[in-house]
């Protein structure tokens, strides 16, 4: 079992920056990608940003820009730095992971969200 555990959400004006991150513990043999995700009320769940186990990144083009993903391969935690937030950034951000598990599963897993919200 592998569990994601997001931190760093919060209330932040426009033009303001958080950090979130998102550790990644359990049964894990090596992690792909991984990625941040949000979705607003009423809207669908979409893409922010990715970034490989290599370090090779992946922008929604509403963020360009703006955020920055990173990732601590030895310590199994992705980052996504965003600044110059704006009102229509507010959403639950979640964390997702490609893991291939000790028995070597590939197996893709998600944490339960960490909410941001961004006040105009």
């Amino acid at each position: 079992q592998v569990q994601l555990v997001e931190s760093g959400g919060g209330l932040v004006q426009a033009g303001g920056s958080l950090r979130l991150s998102c550790v990644a513990s359990g049964s894990i043999f090596t992690i792909n990608d991984m990625g941040w995700y949000r979705q607003a009320p009423g809207k669908q769940r979409e893409l922010v940003a990715t970034i490989t186990s290599g370090g090779h990144t992946n922008y929604a083009d509403s963020v360009k820009g703006r955020f920055a993903i990173s990732r601590d391969n030895a310590k199994n935690t992705v980052y996504l730095q965003m600044n110059s937030l704006k009102p229509e950034d507010t959403a639950v951000y979640y964390c997702n992971a490609e893991v291939i598990t000790r028995s070597r599963y590939r197996m893709d897993y998600w944490g339960k969200g960490t909410l941001v919200t961004v006040s105009s």
